[in-house]
C-alpha cells in the first residue's frame, strides 16, 4: 500500500485571491503548497489592462509572506473594449498568460463580461496569432435555459461557433462540470484544454439541496447530477494531458455566502492537495496526480515543470480549521464529507 508520495510542486490552473485583506489572509493557504497559479482577474474594477495586471500582480508579491516562493501567472478580464495592441504587449512582456472570458453576469463580479462577441472578434483574432490562451466561464446566461444545462447550452451556442470561426485560438474551458465538457474537450485538438476543481470531483447537486441549503458548496458553474462527478473524476484521473486541475478556490466571507443572495464559490485553497490524493487513490490513479496537478496545466501553458517537489505521506487524519481568520470575515474552508489522511510534508 502507497504511504508516500513525491510530486513536482502542483500549479493551481485557476485560483482567485482577492484583493486587500482578504488577498493577505488566503494568499498563503495557495502558496504553502502551490508554486504558481493563473489568478482570475474579476476584481472590482476588474483587471483589464496590462497596466491593471502589473499593478495587481505588485499587490500579490506585497502579500506574499517572507519564506514563501510563489509566481501569480497573471490574466486580463476580457471586455467589449479591450484593445488587441494591448493585449499583444503585455503577453509580449511576459506579463500575462491568459485572457479570461466571462459572459456578462455568468458569476461573480462578471457585469463587465461579454455580451457581443463580434466586438471581440479582433482581441481573440489577436490572440490566436501570436498563441496567447483564452480561459473560458462556459455558461450562456439567457434567462430561459435551465442553471443545470447552461454548460452544454454554451459549448453548442457560443464556444463551437467562436472555435469555428478563429482557427488556432488556444482554449482552456475553465472548470468543467459535465459529461458534455468532457466529451467535447476530449474531440478537440492540441489547443483545446480543460481544468477541473478539486470541489466538483466531490460534490453533486443532492450535496447543495438535499436535507437543507448547504450555501458553502454552491459554486458556479453548478454542481450537477452524480453521472456528470463520476465523468469528471474518471477524465481528471486518466492522466490525459488536455485535463489539468484549476481549483476555482473562491473565497468569501462567511456572512456573504450565508445570505439572502449567497455568493457562489468554494473555498478549497486549505486542503485541496489532501482532498485530491483521497480521490486519486479512490480511483487508484495515484500514480497520474502528478500528471493532473504539475505536468499537465505547465505543458498546455507552455511552461516548464516546477523543479521543486512535495512530498505527502498517508498517516491519522488531518484536523484542517474549519474556518480562517481574514480582514473580511471568516472563510469556511470546503469540508470534503470524509476523513482526509494524505499530509503535505512542510
Amino acid at each position: 500500500m502507497t504511504e508516500t508520495i513525491t510530486l513536482r510542486r502542483p500549479d493551481d490552473m485557476h485560483l482567485h485571491l482577492r484583493d486587500g485583506a482578504m488577498l493577505e489572509a488566503v494568499l498563503p493557504e495557495t502558496a504553502r503548497h502551490f508554486g504558481r497559479a493563473i489568478i482570475m482577474p474579476n476584481l472590482v474594477p476588474p483587471v483589464v489592462t496590462a497596466r491593471d495586471a502589473a499593478a495587481y500582480r505588485d499587490r500579490i508579491m506585497a502579500a506574499l509572506p517572507a519564506g514563501m516562493a510563489f509566481e501569480p501567472l497573471m490574466t486580463l478580464y476580457l471586455t467589449e473594449a479591450t484593445d488587441p495592441k494591448d493585449v499583444a504587449a503585455a503577453h509580449a512582456s511576459g506579463l500575462i498568460k491568459a485572457v479570461k472570458l466571462y459572459p456578462a453576469g455568468a458569476t461573480t463580479n462578471s457585469q463587465s463580461g461579454v455580451r457581443n462577441f463580434d466586438k471581440v472578434r479582433g482581441v481573440l483574432e489577436t490572440m490566436a496569432e501570436i498563441g496567447l490562451p483564452l480561459c473560458v466561464h462556459g455558461e450562456v446566461t439567457a434567462s430561459e435555459v435551465d442553471i443545470f444545462d447552461r454548460e452544454a447550452v454554451f459549448i453548442e451556442r457560443v464556444l463551437d461557433p467562436v472555435r469555428s470561426k478563429t482557427p488556432g485560438l488556444r482554449v482552456v474551458m475553465e472548470h468543467i462540470t459535465t459529461e458534455e465538457g468532457v466529451a467535447y474537450a476530449r474531440a478537440g485538438g492540441d489547443d483545446l484544454g480543460a481544468t477541473i476543481t478539486t470541489h466538483h470531483l466531490v460534490i453533486n447537486r443532492n450535496h447543495i439541496l438535499a436535507g437543507g441549503i448547504k450555501p458553502h458548496y454552491y459554486c458556479l458553474p453548478v454542481a450537477k447530477r452524480e453521472k456528470h462527478r463520476l465523468a469528471l473524476r474518471e477524465a481528471a484521473t486518466s492522466g490525459e494531458p488536455r485535463f489539468f486541475l484549476g481549483t476555482d478556490s473562491a473565497p468569501h466571507a462567511d456572512h456573504l455566502k450565508e445570505h439572502a443572495c449567497g455568493c457562489a464559490g468554494c473555498f478549497t485553497a486549505t486542503n485541496t492537495l489532501s482532498i485530491l490524493a483521497h480521490v486519486f487513490e479512490e480511483e487508484n490513479a495515484l500514480d497520474r496526480l502528478e500528471a493532473f496537478t504539475s505536468l499537465n496545466g505547465a505543458a498546455f501553458y507552455r511552461l516548464a515543470p516546477s523543479e521543486a517537489r512535495i512530498r505527502l505521506t498517508k498517516g491519522p487524519a488531518i484536523n484542517y480549521p474549519a474556518k480562517i481568520e481574514t480582514g473580511a470575515g471568516p472563510v469556511t474552508v470546503f469540508d470534503p464529507g470524509f476523513p482526509l489522511n494524505w499530509k503535505v510534508e512542510d
